[in-house]
């Protein structure tokens, strides 16, 4: 199932939701829809509107600051785009730039996607001493950064330019 944007009334990013709950909190006239599906359609009994790609809720939603995105192993790998940081193929698993046995933190800068051959062949060393360097360095993305990044980068793409603002 297609996960939907929520923004808040100022048109900040909130959340992600599921393709359902986007369409109820348009019925129940909570959110109105800024951006549809092209050719996805939801139907009903009585209803027939554009499945919702983007929702702007009509009433402001306070939410606590957000200092930091939480980590986690999806996350890496949909920011780095599944793509192993080594050698570029399709990555499956995360490897830790500093590995764990040396001190190294679950962190957004201290962990890359990586294939698993990559993964297996760097070991507990650094890429320096496993002589295999970085394609591209670890970033740790906004709060905002890392809710566009889970919609995935098919969907990124189709999304309005002040909108999909790439990860600085």
């Amino acid at each position: 199932m297609r996960d939907t944007l929520v923004l808040n009334a100022s048109f900040e990013p909130l959340s992600t939701v599921t393709l359902n709950r986007a369409v109820v909190l348009v019925l129940q006239d909570k959110a109105v829809v800024e951006q549809s599906h092209p050719e996805l359609r939801m139907r009903g009994a009585a209803v027939d509107i554009p499945a919702p790609r983007v929702i702007r809720l009509c009433r402001y939603v306070r939410v606590p600051f957000r200092r930091r995105a939480p980590w986690s192993r999806r996350g890496v790998l949909v920011r780095d785009r599944h793509r192993c940081a080594y050698c570029g193929r399709r990555a499956t698993t995360v490897d830790h730039v500093v590995p764990r046995a040396q001190g190294g933190t679950d962190s957004w800068l201290n962990t890359v996607a990586s294939c698993a051959e990559d993964n297996h062949r760097k070991a507990d060393r650094t890429p320096e001493q496993a002589g295999m360097p970085l394609l591209r360095q670890p970033f740790e993305p906004t709060p905002a950064d890392a809710m566009l990044l889970a919609l995935g980068q098919e969907d990124l793409a189709a999304l309005p330019d002040w909108l999909a603002q790439p990860a600085a």
